[in-house]
């Protein structure tokens, strides 16, 4: 994920000993069963506004449930605005990406990658493709977030183009996104998992790697046996496509400096906020360099000057654009809704923070954990409470940070007690926690990805093999005993 403010990852874990666990579930069945019917009710649209509102619901049955075990009111308030708090620099990075997209569409920079693209990656290799491209400008970036904003985006268009499903595309991307997320020490969430487990960045990232190499093996096979037997209508011919792209903008080798920059000031550590507002800017320098004519037409000014520019560039960052060309199903392909468009993902991700505030105040977060580890009593059982702690938190508490938090303090002691060594806790929290966050819709990674890619969550985790394949690889080695290592014999094992 990327740098929010690191309020929801150090406040204690909150629990309330008056609250039973069957009275910490009310909200989450309440939840699930009012998602389930919206769901069925509004199917792809409910993140447009009914999904929002009945997360409002699930925190107001939640709130009930705390008012009848003694908790205040203004306590949950304040939890909310701790938890919203923590998303501000997620909301901030939304805003940026829309605003990035928009320039770099006027400017020809996404519509370049796309025309090179569609010469270099055939149907056959591009899904495999997508996972490698993503995984090495994750693994540089240390950011799932920001690989989706950049290479992401262009992907998805080169799919469209030579007409391979958007969703199948999306998870490829995915699941090359968190490889990198889940193993770059760049990553903030592979710096956490460490920190709540006890153990230190490079032992845990070792160890993480027994898990995570035969995951995305696994992942690149299943994506080339799809390549090999995918039946795709843009591999007919692409010559009238490239002849439109080049028609309707000025393609050149010269726009790659830009995302190349932006990606290299990210990979210097410089805020991710900087780097996407310094591409946004360099994105509209671009415009005006090779793309006079599209600003012109954006503006819907008769010659270009530096107001209608001004106005085309704006327009461009702000709301909806589209680039218009002679090929009709290009047309939805080079537009873009701008900040504006990114507007129903914050909303979702407030309103699932209200939800996911809410029950960390009145303690069924932790209550929930507890209740799981109390569940089981073998090793196989703690690994398992593990991963289905950490998924549950990341349903209900719509927050990855949580999902890895909560967990980690709540089972770190049971993995000592078992004579477990502590990156087997580190890795289990990334395994289930960092990578699954981006299958809940209304947790903030789902809802980023699906707005900045315009895929909805449902249509493509059904792809992201990497991302729901990782939590059974840890099961499957917690279950065959494979690289658990035990306390006693850590100076002894690797």
């Amino acid at each position: 994920m990327e740098d929010q403010s690191k309020t929801s990852k150090n406040d204690p874990v909150i629990i309330n000993k008056e609250l039973s666990i069957g009275e910490a579930l009310i909200p989450v069945f309440a939840l699930i069963g009012m998602l389930a019917f919206n769901v069925y009710v509004f199917g792809d649209d409910a993140l447009s506004g009914s999904n929002q509102f009945i997360l409002l619901l699930g925190g107001a049955v939640a709130a009930i449930v705390g008012i009848s075990n003694k908790v205040k009111f203004d306590k949950m308030i304040d939890e909310v605005s701790n938890n919203i708090q923590s998303t501000a620099g997620a909301i901030l990075i939304l805003l940026m990406v829309g605003a990035l997209a928009g320039t770099w569409m006027m400017s020809g920079i996404i519509p370049t990658m796309i025309y090179y693209g569609l010469q270099i990656l055939n149907p056959t290799i591009f899904l495999p493709a997508c996972v490698v491209i993503c995984s090495i400008i994750s693994v540089a970036t240390g950011s799932s977030w920001t690989t989706s904003a950049t290479v992401g985006i262009a992907l998805i268009g080169i799919a469209n183009a030579l007409g391979i499903s958007p969703g199948m595309t999306a998870g490829a991307i995915l699941s090359g996104a968190y490889f990198g997320d889940k193993i770059s020490p760049l990553s903030d969430t592979t710096n956490l998992a460490p920190a709540m487990a006890g153990t230190d960045l490079f032992t845990h990232i070792k160890y993480m790697l027994y898990t995570t190499v035969p995951t995305v093996v696994v992942t690149l096979i299943i994506f080339i046996i799809i390549g090999l037997n995918i039946d795709v209508s843009g591999n007919t011919d692409t010559s009238a496509i490239l002849s439109s792209i080049d028609s309707s903008f000025y393609i050149t080798p010269w726009l790659f400096l830009v995302p190349a920059i932006v990606i290299f000031l990210i990979v210097k550590k410089t805020s991710p906020l900087i780097a996407l507002l310094i591409g946004t800017l360099l994105g509209a320098v671009a415009a005006f360099i090779f793309q006079p004519e599209i600003i012109r037409q954006i503006s819907g000014a008769d010659n270009l000057d530096f107001v209608s520019g001004y106005k085309g560039i704006m327009q461009a960052i702000t709301v909806d654009t589209s680039v218009v060309t002679d090929n009709e199903n290009l047309n939805d392909l080079f537009s873009s809704g701008g900040m504006a468009g990114m507007l129903d993902t914050i909303w979702l991700i407030l309103c699932a923070m209200v939800f996911g505030g809410i029950m960390e105040a009145i303690g069924a977060l932790s209550r929930i954990s507890a209740a799981l580890l109390n569940l089981f009593h073998t090793t196989f059982g703690l690994f398992a409470s593990t991963v289905i702690s950490c998924l549950a938190l990341n349903a209900t508490a719509s927050d990855q940070y949580l999902a890895i938090v909560v967990p980690g303090k709540m089972f770190a002691k049971a993995y000592r007690e078992k004579g477990l060594a502590p990156e087997n806790l580190s890795r289990t929290l990334e395994d289930s926690g960092t990578v699954t966050s981006v299958l809940v819709p209304w947790n903030t990674c789902g809802a980023y990805h699906s707005g900045v890619l315009g895929v909805p969550t449902l249509s493509y985790a059904g792809y992201a093999f990497f991302n729901y394949l990782s939590p059974f690889m840890t099961l499957l080695f917690a279950a065959f005993s494979i690289k658990i290592r035990q306390i006693a014999t850590t100076a002894k094992t690797a």
